[in-house]
């Protein structure tokens, strides 16, 4: 029995399809393998579940799914727990966490295995050679403590299409409509990944050692069966399509939308801005007639040379272009930005206030998402050339620490060069500009909430005015608490 272990890290409001684990249960299912999927966030006790599999069918692995931050911190007590029960059987990590920290991940004592990156294809030769011998040299992907205790990273492995792997088997999970959620695209909302990686080596970000600066995308045609299938299993009316970028080439973006068209959902991505603006009106109309409702952009910063630095490919003058082009289509564009330049964190934040600003002038609509810059490695060097300001955790423990946990959730990271004054004043504009638009993402607000909101901060952004808005915290707490109370576990 091989058991897919999928550690808690969110709410239950939020819950949604562990994709990362039920793309190894396809690879299982397909193999014809024993297993079971255990999802912290719907299962209440993940280790008194693996105790109940353990009686009833030894288990021979666990894998188990890692994304930086809660789960990480989720995963460490039932990692922990299990080895002290049961220690013979390995346990192997994979996703975001293990993929960035792979040395840190393997200084666990409860980690003996981790696959870095796209996962399927190394999970399937690692389970191979579990039962064959155990050698691990020739698994690209796979890192692993050798004899000598010594730490091994194998190559990298090269990313393959979605479409080389079986579609996800839902019907594993326990109960697959509890997946299903209701959002501002629809009452019954579901997720799905068309495409693993990102083509682009942005220096703030992540994905580049996760994927290599690659991507692979499964082709529309299969996209819309999942699509179709999701609608006519489990009833969905909306999607949210969690890829790094959703669309690349125009061509398989207006076929997408075309094959779309007839499921009648309404549907969230992520994609490029210089990329869309490439884009005909005819494919714009086409995906906006798809059930396109909102598009995430990284637009990342009001200046150039701050984009320059961060290898984005793009322009601030592209981004405002597309905040005004869109406005045609009907689609609404929600903008990240990541604040916080190391050399010069000040004027970058002011900078981009102002390029925000300017944003809701030309596109009132326009949804923004403001973020501190919190560095993880790159291949190419951190943003901002902090590669030895910052030494980040050397295990699990420590990165689940007060400190450092608060570091990768955005809440405090305590940077050297993110000075506290300048990090309120970044909050307090995030705080501002949240109440002045209120997102149209908060199901749960009211819409005299909203105007409450908008009537308190009106004179704070009028006069850019933003330290200490404690009047506004106060009113959205208040607002929170007659809110609907949360699905209980």
């Amino acid at each position: 029995m091989i058991v897919l272990l999928h550690p808690r890290s969110t709410r239950p409001k939020n819950r949604r399809f562990p994709l990362a684990v039920l793309a190894l249960a396809g690879i299982l299912e397909e193999q014809g393998e024993p297993y079971e999927i255990v999802d912290g966030n719907l299962d209440p006790d993940p280790a008194a579940a693996l105790d109940r599999i353990m009686r009833e069918r030894p288990i021979e692995l666990l894998a188990v799914s890692v994304m930086p931050g809660p789960q990480m911190v989720a995963a460490i007590p039932i990692c922990r727990e299990f080895r002290t029960r049961y220690p013979r059987v390995p346990i192997v990590w994979g996703g975001y966490f293990p993929s960035l920290y792979p040395d840190a991940a393997l200084r666990a004592p409860y980690v003996d295995y981790v696959v870095r990156g796209q996962g399927e294809v190394t999970f399937r030769e690692f389970l191979r050679s579990l039962r064959n011998g155990r050698q691990w040299s020739g698994i690209p992907g796979l890192s692993f403590r050798d004899d000598f205790g010594l730490t091994v990273h194998n190559a990298d492995r090269p990313i393959q299409s979605p479409d080389q792997f079986p579609l996800l088997p839902y019907h594993r999970l326990r109960e697959p409509a509890r997946y299903i959620a209701r959002t501002f695209l629809g009452d019954r909302t579901a997720v799905h990944q068309a495409s693993f990686g990102c083509p682009f080596r942005c220096k703030f970000c992540g994905v580049v050692p996760h994927s290599g600066g690659r991507q692979k995308s499964e082709s529309p045609a299969r996209t819309a069966h999942i699509a179709s299938h999701l609608q006519r299993e489990y009833a969905i009316d909306s999607i949210q399509f969690y890829d790094n970028n959703f669309f690349l080439g125009e061509a398989a973006a207006h076929e997408l939308a075309e094959r779309l068209i007839p499921l009648r959902l309404h549907w969230w991505c992520e994609a490029r801005v210089d990329l869309m603006l490439r884009y005909s009106d005819d494919t714009w109309r086409a995906i906006r007639k798809s059930g396109c409702r909102m598009i995430f952009f990284g637009a990342e910063s009001g200046s150039n040379e701050a984009l320059r630095e961060m290898n984005k490919q793009l322009t601030v003058e592209q981004t405002m272009e597309l905040a005004r082009r869109i406005r045609q289509f009907g689609i609404v564009p929600e903008f990240s930005f990541v604040l916080g330049n190391p050399r010069e964190p000040e004027q970058d934040a002011r900078n981009t206030m102002r390029f925000i600003r300017a944003i809701k002038l030309v596109n009132p609509q326009a949804e923004i998402i403001v973020q501190h810059y919190i560095p993880t490695p790159h291949p190419d060097g951190m943003y901002g050339n902090i590669d030895r300001q910052v030494e980040l955790p050397r295990t699990p423990e420590e990165w689940a620490t007060e400190r450092w946990y608060n570091f990768t959730v955005r809440r405090d990271p305590k940077l050297p060069w993110l000075l506290r004054r300048i990090k309120r004043k970044i909050d307090g504009f995030e705080a501002v500009l949240k109440c002045r638009w209120p997102t149209i993402q908060d199901i749960h607000m009211p819409p005299w909430g909203r105007r409450v909101l908008r009537w308190l901060s009106a004179w704070r952004y009028a006069l850019e005015f933003y330290g200490w808005p404690f009047e506004l915290q106060l009113a959205q707490r208040v607002l929170r608490l007659r809110q609907p109370r949360e699905e209980s576990l």
